[in-house]
């Protein structure tokens, strides 16, 4: 099905119609918007089967996969709504008035308030969990800001779906005229109209580097500069450490190949880059990798566009001065399939050439081979910010290795022991970002109920009256919220 693009005229509709919701929306309860949110959520169910169906078709994944994201979009929903009414992510602070001090301390009540609109750019890998009801969508609405999704157009149809879904889950909980909009758009300057309306006043994006950082650019070049959270992929390092590795190199390998052409390698956590320490576990590690490797078939890509981007990054990065083919599946790829890959460099080449520093969006990684501790200390020196790293030791290793350690901290939003990092919790500990140029705010997770924390702004109240306040700061707390009071915790009445 082709949708057509979205005019300028159109856009500007929108976005007033936007502002006109954002006005009402912010001043429901929040037992409001989790009505709203549990409704979205019930929705999705309720269209589960042709939803899928047709994700299908549109993105190669198969069936299973899908369902089980909807299913994950789902709880998403609930569990951000169920955040949203608990109110923690409003962070109440309370410091009543002293005024027999000198000079007179004055009573200041600080909470949390939606920023306005927020633009939600769809993500090509995650039709569902990182799209148009997806995690941004979520922490927008949980934060009491309207939602307009800039539909991907590698899953169109199914994005127009879940937007009928939201549309009825807002028409049921009577909602506010405006509180959703959906716009399509092929090309970057749909986006980009959207990023630069005045009435937009936070961005949350998921894919690559170039089209985050465009967004970006183009927000901070507006009169009025607003936040733009994208989150723009990570070659995830996995650091191996000598014990651990010489204890269990075989087990290790399985695991990461089954890690790296996971849904053929189109994870934004995919381990792109594997670093050791040139020796007998290394060469037993890599064997293993490789021989598991030549028995994973490759498989059709979400699209064309991504199927070819690989063929030609991977290719790059294989041309590359040093870089040596270590293994490849036996099975010959079809049109559009990614073929499973593991390259080997040393670290010498490694350090001269930033180009291997690169995302391979697919099944692909390649072993940096250091020849001692301090080579591995100085990878990790050189690495850019990622969303993940993962070392592979034991507890003797990172005694050992404890400089290590504090260096690949610096680099990472979440750092895994003797794990793999693709798949991420939805939970409240759990942190999806990290430091430039994974993400541009380093700050903020873009998964779990923390991710609220985005689109909200703080907001001091001094010397109101009881009455006037909102409910959330009033003396007697009607809403039960949990609210720091004179630098106590308590959901007592002051």
């Amino acid at each position: 099905m082709k949708f057509t693009d979205a005019t300028t005229e159109e856009i500007n509709a929108v976005m007033e119609k936007s502002w006109d919701a954002f006005l009402a929306y912010r001043k429901l309860p929040l037992q409001r918007r989790w009505e709203f949110m549990y409704a979205m959520a019930n929705e999705l169910d309720n269209i589960a089967t042709p939803l899928v169906e047709i994700a299908s078709q549109e993105t190669n994944l198969p069936k299973d996969r899908l369902e089980s994201e909807r299913k994950r979009t789902v709880f998403q929903l609930k569990s951000y709504a169920d955040a949203c009414k608990r109110g923690d992510w409003l962070d109440i602070r309370i410091d009543t008035a002293i005024p027999d001090k000198t000079p007179p301390k004055p009573d200041i009540r600080k909470m949390m308030v939606p920023l306005g609109p927020v633009v939600v750019f769809g993500a090509s890998n995650f039709p569902f969990a990182y799209s148009t009801a997806g995690g941004d969508t979520a922490c927008a609405f949980a934060a009491g800001c309207p939602v307009i999704v800039k539909a991907h157009p590698a899953h169109a149809e199914t994005s127009e779906m879940v937007a009928n879904a939201i549309f009825a889950a807002a028409k049921k909980t009577h909602m506010p005229d405006g509180i959703f909009a959906h716009i399509h758009g092929e090309g970057f300057e749909t986006g980009k109209t959207l990023v630069l309306h005045p009435r937009t006043k936070a961005v949350g994006f998921t894919g690559s580097f170039a089209g985050g950082k465009a967004l970006f650019d183009v927000a901070n070049q507006r009169k009025e500069p607003i936040p733009v959270f994208s989150e723009m992929g990570s070659v995830n390092p996995v650091f191996l450490l000598p014990e651990k590795l010489k204890q269990s190199a075989e087990q290790t390998a399985k695991m990461y190949a089954a890690s790296i052409t996971a849904s053929v390698g189109q994870f934004c956590t995919n381990p792109g880059i594997l670093i050791g320490i040139k020796g007998e576990a290394l060469d037993r590690f890599l064997k293993s990798l490789s021989d598991e490797i030549k028995n994973i078939a490759p498989a059709t890509m979400l699209h064309p566009g991504i199927a070819k981007a690989f063929v030609e990054k991977r290719q790059k990065a294989l041309a590359q001065n040093g870089v040596h083919v270590a293994a490849v599946s036996s099975q010959q790829p079809q049109e559009n399939q990614g073929l499973p890959t593991i390259a080997t460099v040393s670290a010498d080449e490694f350090l001269k050439n930033v180009l291997l520093h690169q995302e391979v969006f697919g099944p692909y990684s390649i072993l940096v081979i250091c020849e001692n501790d301090q080579q591995m200390m100085e990878v990790a020196l050189h690495l850019e910010g990622q969303l993940t790293s993962t070392i592979i030791a034991t507890e003797n290793d990172v005694q050992q290795h404890e400089p290590l350690i504090e260096a690949i901290k610096n680099i990472c939003g979440r750092f895994i022991m003797n794990g793999v990092p693709t798949g991420v919790e939805v939970c409240l500990s759990m942190n999806h970002g990290g430091p430039y140029p994974a993400t541009t705010d380093s700050r903020f997770t873009s998964v779990g109920a923390d991710g609220i924390k985005r689109f909200v702004r703080p907001i001091s109240f001094q010397n109101w009256p009881d009455s006037l306040l909102p409910d959330e700061l009033k003396n007697d707390n009607p809403l039960g919220l949990w609210r720091t009071v004179n630098d106590s915790l308590s959901r007592e009445a002051i």
